[in-house]
């Protein structure tokens, strides 16, 4: 179970160390984009301001519209101890939930789903389950705003830290739009307040392509960079996802996706009356 559930929660919410601790971000206000440019036209190097801001945020901010999705990936999770190459079918149906299938030399080794309430995941190679809040999540990722709605958003490369023009500096360099927080980014939840510094960088056309988030005080980290964006059904899509935790212990997971559907498909879980509960502290 300490190899498999961790993981099933990692590509749900995408992690498997244990380490602790990460980042957030408060809310989005927006204005228009200019964009500076050298005399040739070309974008300058270094990190300019954009003063107009409005397209960025409507870019960036604004999910996309859909009904469900399924992902063919091909899973590789660096832990320091062996893990065979996972294929995983992620199926999202949009705010109601997202199902997880793991199968490994061809047999199913674990399978998990995740809805508004909570997660729910299962090892066959132990026969053993958990049932969690959202809380066991955040500790994995060493984070403290997983919920549903930014788990979606995390497996489909969209902004799932909070954004605002307030509290982040937009710039804009040859690669595209750089978002930097402003000081330490105070995260308040029930049960605690972190600080963390917060770094995203996007495409020149808006695509997500690395956040960083720095607990200020502590060595942990995490980053999540997506690459080869495409466009599917009329929705960009990031090809390769690749999530590196820093910290006490590190852990690394690189997806690549395979294929993208848009049908409707069955999401059977049932737990054997056999497995036993996880206990989750």
């Amino acid at each position: 179970m300490k190899n498999w559930i961790p993981l099933i929660l990692l590509l749900l919410v995408l992690s498997s160390c244990k380490t602790r601790n990460a980042a957030k971000k408060n809310n989005s206000n927006s204005q228009d984009s200019t964009i500076v440019v050298k005399d040739d036209g070309n974008p300058k190097d270094a990190n300019e301001p954009v003063r107009d801001k409005i397209t960025f945020f409507e870019h960036v901010i604004i999910p996309p519209k859909f009904d469900q999705i399924k992902i063919s990936s091909k899973v590789n999770v660096e832990t320091g101890s062996f893990i065979p190459t996972l294929d995983a079918t992620i199926y999202i149906e949009n705010n109601k939930k997202v199902w997880m299938n793991l199968t490994a030399f061809l047999f199913t080794v674990a399978r998990g789903i995740a809805t508004p309430d909570g997660v729910k995941g299962q090892d066959k190679t132990s026969k053993t389950y958990i049932d969690s809040d959202f809380e066991y999540l955040n500790n994995l990722l060493n984070v403290n705003f997983i919920d549903y709605k930014s788990l979606e958003k995390i497996l489909m490369g969209r902004t799932f830290v909070k954004i605002s023009d307030s509290q982040f500096t937009l710039t804009k360099n040859a690669q595209g739009f750089k978002m930097t927080s402003n000081g330490n980014q105070k995260i308040v939840t029930d049960e605690k307040t972190r600080e963390y510094k917060i770094t995203l960088q996007y495409d020149t056309n808006y695509d997500l392509l690395n956040v960083n988030l720095k607990d200020v005080l502590s060595p942990d980290e995490l980053e999540i960079s997506y690459s080869n964006w495409d466009e599917y059904n009329g929705i960009r899509l990031p090809k390769n996802v690749k999530i590196i935790i820093k910290g006490s212990k590190s852990s690394q997971i690189l997806l690549e996706n395979t294929k993208f559907d848009f049908s409707p498909m069955e999401t059977p879980y049932s737990v054997p009356s056999s497995y036993k509960k996880i206990e989750i502290k």
